[in-house]
């Protein structure tokens, strides 16, 4: 391997198309964040799973986030799974992650066998998309405290040995609105306790403003515990108490510590994928190909000053 100092990498930087930090983090041997569309930030437009993946294709990300939804409704309409997974994989992206709603955690066993069913048809969908990963939120647990959070590890770990021969992860995802995981504490806990191999965390720039943690806490995290981390921005004239989804915006305009928080992330050694999550309906009133482009221009503006 050929050896260049530092100030020929940079002389040569503009012969890649890469900037000189971009250029420099390579040299370093520091892994560039990867780029993921969740398409709830195009969701306002009514587009079908196949023209969501050429959006996201077009803008130039690495993978898609869909939701499920959108998932049944291609199979209901009568979409072939595996020539869909072709198609995500000849357009140059993965799928990474896929939102879902199942209620794995709730106290009433029934309700919870019934979700642990449904969570699996649906991950046996996701692999033959070439799906990785599936966010499994506190659904049925929001409006109610009072969930035994060791109780809730060991759901979780069922969720896990259910998709273990499946191939796709579930991820427990913060939500601060929740009434039980609205801490990125409260679902540590349950990532840690669930003593399973594949357990991991599912955080979001907005959820954790929401529930009120700081982004310090981040640093707890190590490496693996993070697979995707959904990436937005808040304003500044709205408090924890009143911001809804609807009020995320592009990451860089808002208030949210996004330099200081990709910093600890890289410190970490994440290298997984940042998903623009937006339900911005400003946004979904505009061409679905003119937003996705933005947020991820937006989005690697971020990273670039957090590489400085």
């Amino acid at each position: 391997m050929i050896n260049l100092s530092r100030r020929s990498l940079l002389a040569g930087a503009t012969i890649v198309g890469l900037s000189g930090t971009e250029l420099l983090a390579f040299a370093d041997n520091k892994k560039p964040f990867k780029f993921m569309l969740n398409t709830s930030t195009i969701r306002g437009q009514k587009l079908p799973l196949k023209d969501q993946v050429e959006v996201a294709a077009k803008a130039g990300y690495d993978a898609i986030e869909p939701w499920i939804s959108d998932i049944d409704q291609f199979i209901k309409d009568g979409g072939n799974l595996k020539d869909m997974g072709k198609r995500i994989k000849d357009s140059g992206l993965t799928m990474e992650s896929a939102i879902g709603f199942f209620e794995w955690i709730v106290d009433d066993d029934e309700k919870r066998k019934q979700a642990i069913e449904l969570a699996k048809k649906t991950m046996d969908n996701l692999a033959l998309l070439g799906g990785k990963r599936l966010a499994a939120p506190p659904v049925g647990a929001t409006n109610k405290p009072g969930i035994d959070l060791y109780a809730a590890a060991q759901r979780y770990r069922e969720l896990l040995i259910a998709a273990s021969s499946i191939g796709v992860i579930p991820q427990v995802e913060l939500w601060g609105f929740s009434k039980n995981l609205s801490k990125l504490g409260e679902v540590a806990l349950i990532a840690i306790e669930a003593k399973h191999k594949d357990a991991c965390i599912l955080a979001d720039v907005y959820h954790l403003f929401k529930g009120g943690s700081d982004f310090e806490g981040l640093k707890q995290l190590g490496q693996g515990a993070l697979q995707v981390f959904h990436m937005n921005d808040y304003p500044k004239n709205l408090n924890s108490t009143e911001i809804q989804d609807k009020d995320r915006v592009y990451p860089g305009d808002g208030i949210a510590p996004l330099t200081s928080m990709l910093k600890t992330l890289r410190n970490n050694g994440f290298n997984g994928f940042l998903s623009l999550e937006l339900f911005n309906r400003d946004y979904w009133m505009q061409d679905a190909n003119l937003v996705a482009k933005t947020g991820l221009e937006k989005m690697k503006e971020v990273v670039q000053k957090s590489l400085s």
